[in-house]
């Protein structure tokens, strides 16, 4: 099932399964934002990635002495939530521990994503709760991608990334789909980079961020952007898949990255996770805004 709100400027459809964000329209200029999921080149358009980011290490973790299997981006992209708030403008969806999350995710928690449209744009909220009385460890992260080119008679080596603000961010590369931390390096984000395929050769461009940070596809041929923006999130992945021509570009906003290197398995050594206490709550949020 779909659920749809919408304001003056702009319609958002949002898929019960994974609590998705498959479409942003402009009503004025009846354009679509958000990638239509073609599986030619990526079946998806903007999954919630719990409780996990990127990869484990041969897709498993240690927790007080078990191991446990988990699969890229965990599993909540893959489930139905429940629908718990409706309204014109903002809809909140849930997602619970099961007796079948916890043989792979050994903890209570519910997860709440609500999306709420304001203006020229649209903010995805996150909550997750500690239900439990152990200390939790997470990530989570959004994953949006969002056409390019923006609109017919254009090309995608006619867009361009903009970095808000225009400084050097550290970039973590990727060794296959882990992160290398020893070759750790400045990212030239502090100018425009000019949108091709070779950009992705090595997989997602991987950064760490503090305080706001905002990303822009533009194009000098266009009047048309979009933009992701948030603060206090402390990564962010940039991403194509290569070396398919896949009109589309991923900004994806993370608490938490996949495995390094040199990962030992453990949950609770892993690099960038999250811990809440009993009965904790941990929020964040980012937003989409276009033109």
């Amino acid at each position: 099932m779909t659920v749809i709100i919408q304001n003056d400027q702009l319609i958002a459809k949002i898929a019960e399964h994974g609590a998705e964000l498959i479409s942003l329209q402009s009503k004025e200029h009846n354009l679509e934002y958000i990638w239509q999921g073609d599986p030619e080149f990526w079946g998806r358009h903007a999954p919630v990635l719990f409780p996990f980011v990127g990869r484990l290490k041969n897709d498993e973790y240690m927790y007080q002495g078990k191991t446990y299997s988990m699969g890229q981006h965990g599993f909540a992209r893959d489930m139905d939530f429940e629908v718990i708030e409706q309204g014109p403008e903002q809809a909140s969806f849930l997602l619970k521990s099961t007796p079948e999350t916890k043989k792979n995710y050994p903890f209570d928690f519910e997860l709440v994503i609500t999306y709420e449209l304001g203006g020229d744009g649209i903010t995805v909220h996150y909550q997750v709760e500690n239900v439990g009385e152990e200390e939790m460890y997470f990530s989570i992260g959004g994953h949006p991608a969002f056409n390019v080119p923006l609109e017919e008679g254009l090309s995608f080596d006619d867009f361009y990334l903009a970095f808000s603000p225009r400084k050097s961010r550290l970039r973590l590369p990727l060794t296959g789909p882990y992160i290398d931390l020893d070759q750790r390096t400045l990212g030239q984000t502090n100018t425009n980079l000019a949108l091709d395929r070779e950009l992705f050769d090595q997989d997602a461009l991987v950064f760490e961020t503090k305080g706001l940070n905002a990303y822009s596809i533009r194009s000098e041929k266009s009047r048309h952007s979009v933009t992701l923006s948030y603060k206090d999130m402390p990564y962010v992945g940039i991403w194509s898949p290569y070396p398919k021509e896949a009109p589309f570009v991923c900004i994806e906003p993370w608490c938490g990255i996949a495995d390094t290197v040199n990962s030992n398995g453990s949950l609770m050594e892993k690099v960038g996770i999250n811990q809440l206490g009993a009965h904790e709550i941990f929020q964040t949020k980012y937003s989409i805004t276009v033109k």
